[in-house]
């Protein structure tokens, strides 16, 4: 595997999808920060300053997923309908270096995104003047950061052997258990069906816990969790994204084309 030809790979796919017009969401962002701020002044007013810090950083999460979502299940599908997968394959490039460098590139292009929402969110604060815990909404944006890599590598495992539609539906199904993983644990527990709680305690195993990635409500009130839990969160993630793209590789070799 040669980390040369990774890095020529994601950085084509950062040009190619920052072209196409991903840049907009940004502006779509901002737009909706305003009107939220307007909306709310008037409805809350004694928990304006909370909602919109909540608002703002829900609103880069899910931005965010809808580019590691969409864009992310067609990058392969794109190579394959273009044929140009059936000029990159023949040369010495392996299928693990084009799976790793279309992730990194869209990874990368989340960072730029989420920095750029960023500024313009802790702008608007700013200008408003609404106190709010930089540290925590920093962290906390982290954290939705490595999530969003995490929902890229499960958006590139779908594409690789689904239709683009089909690969989108079931990353989103994937993003929305995720999110409710841990309750649907806790459900399992509360039955006195003995299959039906192993059946919640398999779908726990199996699907991504992104509770332990999402850091929002204790961004609000500047209450992080422990070091070693962030620690613990952040090495599951990227355990996870890593095993997630292993078996994208994997699927993706035995495709032939």
């Amino acid at each position: 595997m040669s980390w040369g030809r990774i890095w020529v790979i994601a950085s084509n796919g950062f040009r190619e999808v920052i072209r196409d017009r991903i840049l907009y969401i940004i502006g779509l962002f901002a737009l909706l920060l305003i009107i939220a701020q307007r909306l709310l002044q008037e409805v809350a007013a004694s928990t304006l300053d909370k909602i919109i810090i909540d608002f703002g950083l829900a609103a880069i999460g899910i931005l965010g997923a809808l580019i590691a979502v969409f864009v992310g299940t067609g990058l392969i599908n794109k190579e394959i309908e273009k044929r140009t997968l059936l000029v990159l394959i023949p040369k010495p490039l392996n299928r693990a270096e084009l799976i790793i460098g279309k992730h990194l590139g869209l990874s990368a292009v989340i960072a730029v995104c989420i920095g750029a929402m960023t500024i313009i969110y802790l702008g608007v604060l700013s200008f408003f003047q609404i106190d709010y815990p930089l540290g925590s909404i920093l962290v906390s944006i982290f954290y939705q950061f490595l999530e969003l890599s995490l929902i890229t590598a499960i958006a590139l495992l779908f594409g690789v052997f689904t239709s683009s539609l089909l690969a989108a539906l079931l990353s989103f199904g994937v993003y929305l258990m995720g999110k409710s993983s841990r309750d649907l644990l806790e459900l399992g527990k509360l039955s006195d069906d003995f299959s039906i709680q192993m059946l919640t305690q398999c779908l726990y195993l199996v699907l991504p816990d992104l509770s332990r990635l999402n850091l929002k409500n204790e961004a609000v009130y500047a209450l992080l969790p422990p070091p070693q839990q962030l620690v613990s969160n952040g090495l599951y993630a990227l355990f996870y994204t890593g095993l997630v793209l292993a078996i994208a590789i994997f699927i993706f070799s035995l495709r032939e084309f």
